[in-house]
């Protein structure tokens, strides 16, 4: 699915481009993966976990998000430069296809700026306008700044996973599993 370029203006008042990813941004969006994910310890995975990617996968990746008729990304861009990724994978089969499940990241320098209220924003509007019914997401607990904007979207705990994270220190952290009806 294609996201409309949309330009939004953030808190500070920068520019801010939310489109869908750019095949031609594959190294941009691996950085930016590998970035986020050592900036917090709340994103599924360590830097040195996305080893696997390279340009071609990482075009592939994006590629398929513009012809997946089940599945729609948003990439956020500052000034040229990717700044955050947000996801919505619709599932399927006749059970399952009433659920979409949803996930984000947005660098550090950017938080609270309004740019995860914006993908958000998209990422719901594609849900509703397919007919989606419920839609999930999972977060690792201690992430207050990210339950916030779930529950400002109406985003439910409905279960929690305990020690189904466990970090570099030896610490476990549960994972909390959020819905939305539509």
């Amino acid at each position: 699915m294609v996201f409309e370029t949309k330009e939004i203006t953030l808190k500070n008042g920068k520019t801010a481009v939310l489109q869908s990813p750019r095949p031609e941004d594959a190294a941009q969006l691996i950085d930016f993966i590998k970035t986020s994910c050592g900036e917090t310890e709340f994103l599924a995975r360590y830097p040195e976990e996305w080893g696997f990617l390279t340009i071609e996968k990482e075009e592939a990746w994006a590629k398929r998000f513009l012809e997946a008729p089940d599945a729609l990304a948003i990439t956020c861009y500052i000034d040229g430069r990717v700044v955050g990724n947000a996801e919505i994978n619709f599932r399927g089969g006749i059970k399952t296809s009433h659920r979409a499940v949803i996930c984000i990241a947005i660098l550090r320098d950017y938080w609270g700026l309004g740019i995860g209220s914006a993908m958000f924003e998209g990422l719901l509007a594609a849900a509703q306008e397919r007919g989606t019914m419920l839609v999930e997401l999972e977060y690792m607990e201690g992430n207050e700044r990210g339950r916030r904007l779930y529950e400002k979207f109406g985003f439910r705990i409905v279960a929690e996973k305990p020690n189904a994270y466990r970090l570099k220190d030896g610490s476990m952290r549960s994972e909390i599993h959020m819905q939305k009806y539509m």
